[in-house]
C-alpha cells in the first residue's frame, strides 16, 4: 500500500442541504449502495447498462455518510477524487472482477494525499450516476472528510 499524509486539521467538516437522508450507520449505507441493481444488456450494435435505484434514491440527493478505505482516483500531491471501499480485501483495483461494493467520491476541497491504508469517513450529497454506459451508479458530491 501506498503511503500518504492526510492532514485532517485542514480539512472543513462540511453540511449541505440534502433532499432526503441516508440510513444512519456506515454499515446500513454500504447496504444501501449494495442494493442499486444493475442489468448489462448487450446487442451487436447497443450496449447499456440499466440501473434500479432503492427507493431512498427517488426524492433526488441524499444527504450521506459512510466510512471505508480511500485510494486517490489519480496520483499526485493533492487530491480531490477517491473511490471509498467499505473493504480493502474487495478492491475494484486488486484484479477481480468479483469485488464489494465501492463509492467514487468528489471533495469539495482538495486534500494532501493521505495513508491509503486508514478507514476515513466522508460526508456528502449522494448522488444517482445515469450514465447508462457506464456500471458507476452514485457518486459522493461536495464530500468533506468527518473522521479518521
Amino acid at each position: 500500500m501506498k503511503r500518504h499524509h492526510l492532514a485532517l486539521s485542514a480539512i472543513a467538516i462540511g453540511g449541505g442541504s440534502a433532499v432526503a437522508h441516508a440510513a444512519s450507520t456506515s454499515e446500513e449505507n454500504w447496504h444501501l449502495l449494495n442494493e442499486i441493481d444493475r442489468m448489462e444488456i448487450i446487442t451487436e450494435t447497443t450496449y447499456e447498462v440499466r440501473k434500479i435505484y432503492p427507493e431512498a434514491f427517488d426524492k433526488g440527493a441524499i444527504e450521506f455518510e459512510v466510512t471505508g478505505y480511500a485510494v486517490p482516483l489519480t496520483p499526485g500531491d493533492m487530491v480531490r477524487e477517491l473511490i471509498l471501499m467499505s473493504d480493502m480485501g474487495t478492491c475494484p483495483f486488486c484484479g477481480s472482477l468479483d469485488h464489494g461494493v465501492s463509492l467514487e467520491v468528489a471533495l469539495a476541497e482538495a486534500i494532501p494525499t493521505f495513508d491509503d491504508t486508514m478507514r476515513i469517513s466522508v460526508r456528502g450529497s449522494l448522488e444517482k450516476v445515469t450514465d447508462p454506459e457506464t456500471w458507476q451508479a452514485a457518486i459522493l458530491r461536495n464530500a468533506t472528510i468527518v473522521a479518521q
